[in-house]
Formats: structure tokens, C-alpha cells, sequence
């Protein structure tokens, strides 16, 4: 059952996207799922954690050239692509505040996930998780104040950033290690974790359908407003598709790094920024709306970037020799 399911995984993952929509337009209101989200990506995160190499971290910070891609990718690169089309709607607050949001803070939770079932190297980007949150945390207001002036900063809170960030990597990280020393001397240990890594497509398809189901009728009864962003949102995931290819080769990556990277510069923080924009005045109330669409448009972008990444960074061909 888990080979059949891994095997296809990119089609069931898609089966859950729709569903989640349908049942998100066509159910009674959904919004109250928003509350399953934290928990149902904590659980996946969980199980993420658990099939990675915990004694390898220490190399993985030690590795400068991976760190400093990365970080170049997210806070130099990322940065000028999100004003440059920010600039489509610079005439909406509402619109301009909500892009800029999440365009600018780099996922920390499920492009680990994404980036393993594409051959990136996961626990380099795992290793990579707290320093790109702190960065954010402390970035996020200064590009805002230059983007856009000192309302911007006005309406950041640091409160929401810290929450996820425990929730959501340091919980599922603590869990994971203690599984993982368990299953070294235990059998419910071992079983623990074998049963968790099996559970992993399932965990994404349910992470999935509940974020559709929640925000799929939010985003259609302001869909008028959000036609604009589509584009935005894919254009993004498009260009950070070659510059992440070309900013793996300046630095030299391999291609499990290579690929980690270009899922870095991709996905964003929708997730975790999701409680913040709740929290904004309201002025600022279609900052939510313009979040969940950037994460409906990731998750199927994401799908394709699972096929993409690897063509567009393949393994090198072996070299044969005749005798």
C-alpha cells in the first residue's frame, strides 16, 4: 500500500486539492477548518522530521556555501522580484500589503516535504529552518518600511512569527528526535517511526484538503478582486524557477542542494503569515484573502515543481568506459 501510494502521490495529491475545493464551495461554511491546519501540518511536519538524519545537522550548518545560497536566494533575490510585481497592484493597499507579506518570507515547514519528493536535500533545508525564520522575522519590517513606509511596519506583529515557529518546527522537531532515539533502543520507537514515514502521503493529502476546504469559499466570493494575483503568484513561482536553477550553479551546489534550493526560493510562508494578516486592521481585512490565494496557487505550482525541478536539474549521466 505505501509503494502504490508514493507511486502516485503527485496525481492523489491533486485528487485532494479538488476535493478540498469542492467541498469548501460546496458544504456548509468552512472556515472554522482553519483551526485543523496548525495541527494537521505539525503532525505532517512531524513525520517529515522523522526521516531525516538528525546526526547529519551538525555538517549541514557547517555547509557556509549551501547557507549563504540560500539566504542570498531569499532575502537579495526574492526581495526584487516581489517589488518589481508588486508594482501590478501598488494602487491597492490592501492587495500591495498582502503580496509583499508573503512573497517576502520563505517557508520554513512543508517545502521540506516538497523538496524531498523532488531529490532536494531535505535536512540541509531543515538545518536551515531557524535561521531562515529569524531572518524573516527581523527582515520582513525593513523591507516593508522601504516598500511601502511606515505602515507597513506599523501593522507587522512579531507574536504570530514566534507561535508557528514553535508549533510548527520546534515541536515537531523535539518529537521527532526523541522517536528517533527511542527506535534505536526500543520497538515501539521503531514502530512509531516506521508507521509515521509510511503515513507521510496520506499527512500531505489531508494538509492539503483542509487548507483548500477552509478558504475555498473566502477566496471565491472575492474572487473578482484576486484575478489579478493569479498571475503575480505564477509569475513568481516561474522566475524563482531560474533563478534558483542558476543561483545553484553560481554557488556550486550539488543537485540534491540544487534542488533544496530552488524550492526555498519558491515557496513562501503563507501558512504561517495566515494568522498575522488575520490580525491586521480592517483596513487591511482582504490581506487574508490575498495570503490563502497565494497558497492555492502554490500548492499547484508545488505539484509541478516536483516533476519540473528534476528535469530542469537532473543527476549527471555515469560516464561509461569500454575495456
Amino acid at each position: 500500500m505505501v509503494a502504490w501510494l508514493e507511486h502516485r502521490q503527485i496525481a492523489l495529491y491533486l485528487a485532494a486539492i479538488a476535493a478540498g475545493a469542492v467541498v469548501g464551495l460546496l458544504a456548509p461554511p468552512t472556515h472554522h477548518l482553519e483551526g485543523a491546519i496548525t495541527p494537521v501540518l505539525g503532525v505532517l511536519l512531524y513525520a517529515t522530521f522523522l526521516g531525516v538524519p538528525f546526526a547529519s545537522i551538525g555538517r549541514v550548518l557547517r555547509d557556509g556555501r549551501f547557507l549563504t545560497a540560500v539566504l542570498v536566494l531569499n532575502f537579495v533575490a526574492v526581495p526584487a522580484v516581489a517589488y518589481a510585481l508588486s508594482r501590478f497592484v501598488a494602487d491597492q493597499p490592501a492587495l500591495l500589503f498582502g503580496v509583499l507579506l508573503v512573497l517576502l518570507t520563505p517557508c520554513i515547514d512543508y517545502v521540506i516535504v516538497f523538496s524531498g519528493l523532488a531529490g532536494g536535500a531535505s535536512e540541509r533545508l531543515l538545518a536551515a529552518a531557524p535561521l531562515l525564520m529569524l531572518a524573516q522575522i527581523l527582515l520582513l519590517p525593513v523591507y516593508l518600511l522601504v516598500f511601502i513606509g511606515p505602515d507597513g511596519v506599523a501593522a507587522v506583529e512579531v507574536g504570530p512569527f514566534a507561535e508557528a515557529f514553535v508549533l510548527l518546527i520546534v515541536l515537531p522537531l523535539s518529537a521527532a528526535a526523541v522517536t528517533q532515539a527511542l527506535a534505536k533502543r526500543h520497538r515501539v520507537g521503531r514502530g512509531v517511526q516506521s508507521s509515521m514515514l509510511a503515513l507521510m502521503v496520506p499527512l500531505m493529502m489531508a494538509t492539503l484538503f483542509v487548507v483548500v476546504a477552509s478558504q475555498a469559499g473566502v477566496v471565491v466570493a472575492q474572487g473578482p478582486h484576486l484575478l489579478v494575483l493569479v498571475p503575480i503568484y505564477a509569475g513568481f513561482l516561474l522566475a524563482m524557477a531560474l533563478l534558483g536553477v542558476g543561483a545553484g550553479k553560481l554557488f556550486g551546489l550539488d543537485v540534491a542542494s540544487q534542488r533544496a534550493l530552488m524550492f526555498s526560493g519558491a515557496t513562501r510562508n503563507s501558512l504561517v503569515v495566515l494568522p498575522l494578516a488575520l490580525a491586521l486592521p480592517s483596513s487591511l481585512s482582504l490581506v487574508p484573502v490575498v495570503v490563502v490565494t497565494q497558497t492555492l496557487v502554490e500548492l499547484i505550482g508545488m505539484v509541478i515543481y516536483v516533476r519540473a525541478v528534476p528535469a530542469l536539474v537532473p543527476q549527471p549521466r555515469t560516464q561509461h568506459t569500454i575495456s
